[in-house]
């Protein structure tokens, strides 16, 4: 059945046709009337206008050949002819009629989104770097160039938002693997050999206890600290305990340590390290105005391998003599200016004038005695001679060493301890060892490992006493 065709247009009703884009304005109405006039063709979506600024689109391309149907309700249906009738075509889609007011039924789906809103032309631009024009930009802003100090510097800031991660965090502590030392000696050493270090069962206990030790004999030290070992009574070891102390702060610390030999009878303390000059504590003061560096007065020191120097006495005893609290006031006057910690080794009397002017310049005193009745008495006669001359300070933080104890012996040596607990600050037992009771040259590897402790013990229970 072949389709008829539609009769053309012949502009004959009062239907007027609306231009494309023109048909949101509202139906003019006449007086009188109660409604107004129907529109005269199907409603159909309009495009809201637009601005100038932004290019129209058309929501549908507009067919020119084929005219649009008119409303069947409008009076404008009765002035056309009948037409024939159609074939079915498919269904298309409803469209609703448009409202009164046009204006309002524009469809949502085909209204663009709003954009961002122009930019405020009377708004300066923010502040950046300005070309120049020969290729160079202009400085950076102000908040940059304040930034700039702390970034040299080092110092960093958290990054915006939330989080408050710097640069300062990347540390090896947070961000290593744990890698605990190999045990130094026993069946945990020997295990951690045998499975080439993947079975580590770490420090013995008593290694632990060891570490700790060193550790406080590492105590720091603000300026120079004076110690001066002191006893009443010769032969007791008091030059072999300031030598073993000196060797022991010198091979853990990283400060210069020194000792002097203040024994006004002819000390024997330089003879316990190897000589490297034959200059003395007077050839010291004799050159006093022309030391004014290290390097100045390291040619006036003995140094050991620990790395300990050694200022050494005279030998003639009629020239140490000659030496009293003033000249040994100056002697650690200027050791002071370049060492952090000095060792002084005393005579036996504390009544003579040296040793007067050694304990007014000590900060700390350690007290040495035999395992002897008649030494611990000594001893203690020395303590009460402090207290009674103004000394109660040194005598409250002073260290008890008992030197050269061994397995056998008569004195109860736990009521020596109990009793120079109550007086001092620590007491320490040295064992008797071979290699120092010879008088010579000392050797730290040689001693025994019970004597190298109990002389560590000693220097951390000194270095307890630099923050006092």
């Amino acid at each position: 059945m072949s389709q008829q065709q539609r009769p053309a247009w012949t502009g004959g009703s009062d239907e007027a046709l609306v231009p494309l884009g023109r048909g949101d304005e509202a139906a003019p109405t006449t007086e009188g009337q109660g409604q107004p006039p129907a529109p005269a063709e199907q409603a159909r979506p309009a495009t809201e206008p637009r601005q100038e600024t932004e290019p129209r689109q058309e929501t549908e391309p507009r067919q020119e050949t084929e005219p649009r149907p008119a409303d069947r309700s409008g009076p404008a249906e009765q002035a056309r002819p009948a037409e024939p009738a159609r074939p079915a075509e498919p269904a298309q889609p409803a469209q609703q009629a448009q409202p009164a007011d046009r204006r309002t039924a524009v469809d949502q789906r085909e209204r663009p989104e709003p954009g961002p809103p122009p930019p405020d032309r009377r708004q300066p631009p923010p502040e950046g770097p300005r070309d120049r024009g020969d290729g160079r930009t202009d400085r950076a802003p102000q908040a940059e160039r304040g930034a700039r100090p702390d970034r040299l510097a080092g110092v960093t800031k958290p990054a915006s938002g939330r989080s408050t991660a710097t640069a300062a965090d990347f540390t090896a502590e947070r961000y290593l693997r744990g890698q605990a030392a190999p045990p130094r000696d026993g069946w945990r050493r020997f295990v951690w050999w045998l499975t080439g270090g993947r079975i580590n069962f770490g420090p013995s206990p008593a290694e632990v206890a060891e570490r700790q030790l060193i550790a406080r004999a590492k105590a720091p030290v603000a300026g120079c600290r004076s110690i001066a070992v002191i006893s009443r009574k010769g032969g007791v070891g008091k030059t072999t305990t300031t030598l073993m102390l000196g060797h022991t702060f010198a091979s853990l610390r990283g400060d210069r340590v020194v000792a002097l030999d203040g024994n006004p009878d002819a000390g024997s303390l330089g003879y316990r390290v190897r000589r490297e000059t034959a200059a003395t504590v007077t050839n010291l003061l004799t050159d006093e105005r022309e030391i004014l560096r290290y390097a100045d007065i390291r040619s006036y020191t003995n140094q050991a391998p620990t790395r300990l120097e050694v200022v050494a006495s005279d030998d003639d005893p009629r020239i140490t003599t000659a030496l009293g609290e003033e000249e040994y006031r100056r002697a650690i006057g200027l050791l002071e200016r370049h060492y952090n910690l000095i060792l002084l080794d005393t005579g036996t009397g504390v009544l003579e004038s040296a040793t007067k002017g050694i304990l007014q310049l000590a900060d700390q005193i350690v007290v040495v005695m035999s395992p002897s009745l008649d030494s611990a008495r000594t001893a203690a006669s020395t303590l009460d001679w402090l207290n009674e001359n103004g000394h109660a300070e040194l005598v409250r933080n002073a260290i008890a060493v008992v030197n050269a104890v061994q397995e056998e012996g008569l004195v109860e040596l736990d009521k020596v301890a109990e009793h120079f607990q109550g007086r001092c600050r620590a007491v320490v037992q040295v064992p008797w060892d071979p290699h120092l009771s010879a008088g010579a040259e000392t050797q730290i590897d040689r001693l025994r490992p019970v004597t190298r402790r109990a002389y560590l013990e000693v220097a951390a229970a000194v270095a307890d006493g630099f923050t006092a």
